[in-house]
C-alpha cells in the first residue's frame, strides 16, 4: 500500500467528492418521494378508515393495504435516510479534506484543547495542541480514544522499537483510503462523537447487585402482573389485580430507587459512544493487516469466539432498553408492570463483570488505529515526506535536510539544514525581529516530535536519534499566579535543567532545548551572564538544542565552548520602505538589527 501505487490525494479526493456529491443527490431525491408517497398512502388510509367505519362496515379488510404499505414505506423510508446520512457524511469528509490540502483547513476538525497542560515542557511552545495546531492539522479521529491516542503521541516520545513499529503500520495504512472512509462514515445517525470517559467511568464503578430477596420479589411479581394484565384483556377480571401488582413494584422501585436511578443517570450517557464504538469495531474486526503492530492490534480484539463489535452491541442493547423502561411511553408501563427494571439492571452488571477488562483493549485498539490513520492520512496528502530514520547507539543525533514547518504551506514553506550531534551540540541562531528565529525553533521542535512519534516529517530527509525535548518559546505570565514574563521563563528554565540532570544522573536519553530570545526579561549584563550559565551547564550535561538571542554579547558563547558551538543567523533589508526577510539560515553572527528602520518605516522619529 505505498503511496506510489495511489493516485495523486487532489485528484483522488475530487474523484470522489463527485461520486459521493451523485449519491447525496440521487438519495436526497428518494427520500423526498418517500416521504411524499407516506402522505399520500396516509391520506388513502384515512379515507378508506372513514370509508369502512361510516359507509361498508364489512369492507374493514381493505383497512390492511394502506397499513402494510404504509408500514413498507416507513421501513424504506428510515433506510433512505441511513444512506443520505452517509453521503452527506462522505461529501464533508472529501470537502474537508480537499481544503486541507489547500492549506484551509484551521476552521475544521477538533482542536484538542482538553489536552492542553499548561506545565508541558514543549507542547504550548510548539503549537502542538489548540486553535491552528498540529494535532488540529492531523486529527481525523471520530472518537474521543483516537483523539486521546493522536495527542498522547505528539506529548510522549516513543521509543526507537516503537517508532518504527508505528511507521511500518503508517506506511501500511497509506494507500488504505477505503478503510479511512469507512471509519469516517460509521456511527449513529448523529454528529455528536463518542466519548469514552462515561464508559470508562461506569466499568470502573464498583459492582451493584441487587439484594436476591428483592430480586425474587421483582420477579414474582412481574409474574403476576403478567398474569392479571391476561386476565383483565381477556377474561374481564378487572383492574383491581393490576393496580395491586403495581402497588407492589412502586414499593420494590422504592426501595431500589437509588441503585435504579444512578445506574439509568449513567448508562444514558453511553448510547453515543457505544453505537460508534460497535461500528469502528466491526469495521476494524474484517480488516487483517501484515505489519507487526497492526496485526497486534486486531488480535487484541479476539475473545471467546464472538467479536467484540457483538458484545458492545449487546450492551447497546440493554442501556437502550433500560432507558426506554423509564421513558418510553408505550414500553415504560408494560416494564414497570413486569418490573423488568431489575433483570435489566442484573445483566448489565453481569456484561460488566464479564468484560471490563475487555473494554480496556477495544478502546486502546480503537484509539491507536485511529491515530495511525490520522499519520497515514497526512503521508498519503504529502507522498514526499518521508519517515525519521531513528539512530541509536551514536549518541545525540538531529541532521535534517530541508526542514520545513508543517502548518506553512508550501509556497510560504522556507526550508532550511540543520546538524546536531556529539560533537555540534549547539547553533546559537541570531537575527533581527521577524526574520525566522522562533520559526526555526519550532520547525525544528515540530519535526522532531513527529519523527519520533511514528508521523512522516516535514523535511527532504531527517535523521534523528530519541530525544526528550525541553522548550522555552511560548511562555507567558500569570495574572492569577502574580507571575512575570520573567519569572515564567525562569520556572521552565528550571524545569529543562531538571530534566537534562535527570536524563544525564539516568543515562536516559538526552534533552533537546529549544530556548527563544532566552532572558529577554531582564537587564543586559544579567541575561548574558544567565544566559550564557544556562546554556553552559545544558551543554555540559549532555543535552543538544538552538538557541536565539538578540544579544549579540550572547554570541561571543560559541567562542568559549569551541566545536561544540556554532553562530548562525537571518538577514533582512529594507526595501521601499518595508523590510524584506529571505528566512534562509546562514554561518555567524548577523551584522545589523532592524529595529530602528522598522520604527521609522512606521513614521516614529529615532
Amino acid at each position: 500500500m505505498s503511496a506510489t501505487t495511489t493516485p495523486p490525494a487532489a485528484e483522488e479526493y475530487a474523484a470522489r467528492l463527485t461520486r459521493w456529491s451523485g449519491e447525496l443527490a440521487t438519495e436526497e431525491a428518494g427520500c423526498s418521494r418517500l416521504g411524499w408517497a407516506r402522505v399520500v398512502v396516509f391520506g388513502l388510509g384515512v379515507a378508506d378508515f372513514f370509508w369502512v367505519t361510516r359507509v361498508v362496515p364489512e369492507a374493514w379488510p381493505t383497512l390492511l393495504v394502506p397499513t402494510l404499505v404504509f408500514a413498507w414505506l416507513v421501513h424504506r423510508h428510515g433506510l433512505a435516510k441511513v444512506r443520505r446520512l452517509r453521503a452527506a457524511r462522505a461529501v464533508t469528509l472529501y470537502e474537508r479534506a480537499s481544503r486541507r490540502l489547500l492549506g484551509l483547513w484551521m476552521d475544521d476538525g477538533a482542536h484538542g484543547e482538553s489536552f492542553v497542560d499548561e506545565g508541558h515542557l514543549f507542547a504550548m511552545d510548539l503549537d502542538l495542541l489548540g486553535k491552528g495546531s498540529v494535532f488540529q492539522r492531523l486529527c481525523t479521529a471520530r472518537t474521543r480514544m483516537g483523539e486521546e491516542t493522536l495527542a498522547r503521541w505528539l506529548l510522549e516520545p516513543a521509543a526507537p522499537a516503537e517508532t518504527r513499529r508505528r511507521q511500518l503500520a503508517v506506511e501500511e495504512l497509506r494507500g488504505a483510503l477505503d478503510l479511512r472512509e469507512e471509519l469516517a462514515l460509521v456511527g449513529p445517525d448523529s454528529e455528536s462523537d463518542g466519548d469514552a470517559a462515561a464508559l470508562r467511568a461506569w466499568i470502573a464503578r464498583p459492582g451493584r447487585r441487587v439484594p436476591p430477596g428483592l430480586r425474587l420479589v421483582s420477579m414474582l411479581l412481574g409474574l403476576l402482573g403478567a398474569g392479571a394484565a391476561v386476565a383483565w384483556a381477556f377474561f374481564d377480571a378487572g383492574l383491581v389485580p393490576l393496580v395491586l401488582v403495581g402497588v407492589g413494584q412502586a414499593i420494590v422501585g422504592q426501595v431500589l430507587r437509588g441503585l435504579l436511578s444512578d445506574e439509568t443517570r449513567e448508562l444514558a450517557d453511553l448510547a453515543p459512544e457505544l453505537g460508534l464504538l460497535s461500528d469502528v469495531l466491526h469495521v476494524v474486526e474484517a480488516q487483517r493487516f501484515d505489519t507487526p503492530a497492526l496485526a497486534e492490534l486486531r488480535a487484541s480484539l479476539e475473545r471467546d469466539g464472538r467479536p467484540p463489535s457483538a458484545h458492545v452491541r449487546r450492551l447497546a442493547f440493554l442501556v437502550a432498553t433500560l432507558h426506554d423502561a423509564g421513558r418510553n411511553a408505550f414500553f415504560a408501563p408494560v416494564a414497570f408492570v413486569l418490573g423488568l427494571r431489575v433483570p435489566l439492571i442484573e445483566a448489565l452488571e453481569s456484561w460488566r463483570r464479564e468484560h471490563a477488562e475487555d473494554v480496556t483493549a477495544w478502546l486502546g485498539a480503537v484509539g491507536r488505529l485511529e491515530a495511525l490513520c490520522a499519520f497515514a492520512t497526512a503521508a498519503y496528502e504529502n507522498p514526499q515526506q518521508p519517515f525519521a530514520e531513528i539512530e541509536e547507539d551514536t549518541g545525540p543525533c538531529l541532521i535534517g535536510e530541508g526542514l520545513g514547518h508543517l502548518l506553512l504551506s508550501e509556497e510560504r514553506c522556507v526550508r532550511n539544514d540543520i546538524r546536531l550531534d556529539a560533537r555540534l551540540r549547539l547553533l546559537l541562531v541570531s537575527g533581527s525581529n521577524m526574520s525566522g528565529k522562533s520559526t526555526l525553533l519550532r520547525t525544528v521542535g515540530v519535526n522532531v516530535v513527529l519523527g519520533l512519534a511514528g508521523a512522516t516529517v516535514c523535511a527532504k530527509r531527517l535523521r534523528l536519534s530519541p530525544f526528550d525535548v525541553g522548550a522555552s518559546i511560548c511562555v507567558h505570565d500569570s495574572l492569577l499566579e502574580g507571575a512575570s514574563r520573567f519569572y515564567a521563563e525562569i520556572r521552565r528554565l528550571a524545569a529543562i535543567d531538571a530534566a537534562v540532570r535527570a536524563a544525564a544522573d539516568a543515562g536516559k536519553r538526552p534533552v533537546l532545548f529549544l530556548l527563544d530570545e532566552i532572558l529577554h526579561g531582564t537587564n543586559s549584563s544579567d541575561r548574558v551572564v544567565g544566559a550564557s550559565a544556562v546554556v553552559r551547564a545544558l551543554v555540559d550535561r549532555g543535552a543538544v538544542g538552538l538557541v536565539t538571542t538578540h544579544d549579540l554579547a550572547l554570541a561571543r558563547l560559541a567562542d568559549e565552548l569551541g566545536e561544540r558551538a556554532r553562530n548562525v543567523h537571518f538577514e533582512d533589508h529594507l526595501e521601499e520602505g518595508r523590510m524584506v526577510f529571505d528566512y534562509i539560515m546562514r554561518d555567524g553572527v548577523v551584522e545589523r538589527g532592524n529595529a530602528l528602520p522598522l520604527m521609522r518605516s512606521l513614521g516614529l522619529e529615532v
